[in-house]
C-alpha cells in the first residue's frame, strides 16, 4: 500500500489545539567524523542542542526531551535523558528517548541534533498531521523521506523493539508502510546533516 501524502496549507495560528505532542531530540552521539559531540557545536552563536530544542518547541511540541550521551550538558527548556549506551548507535537513544516521553503526550516528533536548517514549519506540519489522524508521519523533501518523524504513542513499544544499531525508526517504517503519512516539507528548510568538518565549514560560511 502506498503511503499517504499530505500537502495541505498550514495554519500556524492554532498550534496549541488538541492533546500534547512531545518533542524528542536525539543528541547523544560523539560526532566521530566531526571530531566533537554535535550537541555542543555552535552554529550562528547557538549550540546545536539548543537549536534543536527551539525547533521542536516553536513547532508546537511540549514537553521536549533531549537524549544526551557523549556530552552531557545543561539544556534549558527540556527534559534531559541520559543514554549510557550511546556508543551502540541511534537505536539506543531512540529507546531511551521514547521511554522518557511523559504519559500525557499522545505522540512524539523525533528530530536529530545534526540537522540545524530544518524549520519549525516542518515540525508544525507533522503535529497538524497527527491532529488530523496520522499515526506515523514523515517529513519529505523532494519526495525523499527525511526528518523529523512523528510517532503515535500506540507504536512506541514496537518502534522501541525494532530500534537497534544506528537505524532508529527505519525498520518500523519499512515494516508498516500502510501506517505512514508523508508530509511535504520542501519549503520548510534543508535536512542536510552536519557530519564532517567540511560540512560544518560549508554551513558556517553559507
Amino acid at each position: 500500500m502506498s503511503p499517504h501524502r499530505d500537502s495541505r496549507p498550514l495554519d500556524l495560528a492554532h498550534h496549541d489545539d488538541g492533546p500534547p505532542v512531545a518533542g524528542l531530540l536525539l543528541a547523544a552521539g560523539q560526532g566521530a567524523r566531526l571530531g566533537t559531540p554535535k550537541a555542543v557545536v555552535e552554529v550562528e552563536g547557538e549550540r546545536l542542542v539548543d537549536r534543536g530544542v527551539r525547533l521542536l518547541e516553536e513547532g508546537g511540541c511540549h514537553p521536549v526531551v533531549v537524549v544526551l550521551g557523549a556530552a552531557v550538558v545543561p539544556v534549558r527548556k527540556a527534559v534531559v535523558a541520559r543514554n549510557s549506551e550511546w556508543r551502540s548507535g541511534m537505536g539506543s537513544s531512540l529507546r531511551v528517548g521514547l521511554s522518557a516521553v511523559p504519559p500525557e503526550a499522545v505522540a512524539v516528533v523525533v528530530a536529530l541534533v545534526d540537522q540545524p536548517d530544518i524549520q519549525a514549519l516542518a515540525v508544525r506540519r507533522l503535529v497538524e498531521a497527527c491532529r488530523a489522524g496520522a499515526r506515523i508521519a514523515v517529513a519529505t523533501y523532494g519526495g525523499a523521506r527525511r526528518n523529523p518523524v512523528l510517532i503515535a504513542r500506540e507504536h512506541f513499544d514496537e518502534v522501541t523493539s525494532m530500534a537497534v544499531g544506528d537505524v532508529g525508526a527505519r525498520p518500523f517504517l519499512e515494516a508498516h508502510p500502510e501506517l505512514v503519512t508523508e508530509v511535504a516539507c520542501d519549503d520548510a528548510g534543508d535536512p542536510a546533516d552536519l557530519d564532517t568538518p567540511e560540512d560544518l565549514e560549508r554551513r558556517l560560511h553559507s
